[in-house]
């Protein structure tokens, strides 16, 4: 799993992913990411060599989505 948040991390410092992390369902946590690529096959190429896809452990799941409104937001503290 460190692969895998680092692979994630590396993703995200390169724009491709825009925001990322754990879901706390009722029914089991999972993971979800909202990509910022060119097109579909851009997003399975980043999560097929995630090293825990690669690895057998974690398997996805591909929606598109277009956007109506998004805001900017920090987690650094306002002055």
């Amino acid at each position: 799993m460190q692969e895998h948040v680092r692979y994630t991390q590396e993703k995200f410092a390169a724009g491709k992913v825009l925001l990322y992390g754990p879901v706390m369902a009722p029914a089991g946590a999972f993971g979800m990411a909202v990509f910022a690529v060119a097109d579909e096959a851009e997003v399975r190429e980043v999560l097929e060599n995630d090293p825990t896809v690669r690895a057998g452990l974690n398997t996805f799941e591909v929606y598109p989505m277009r956007v109506g409104a998004a805001q900017g937001f920090g987690l650094e503290e306002k002055q």
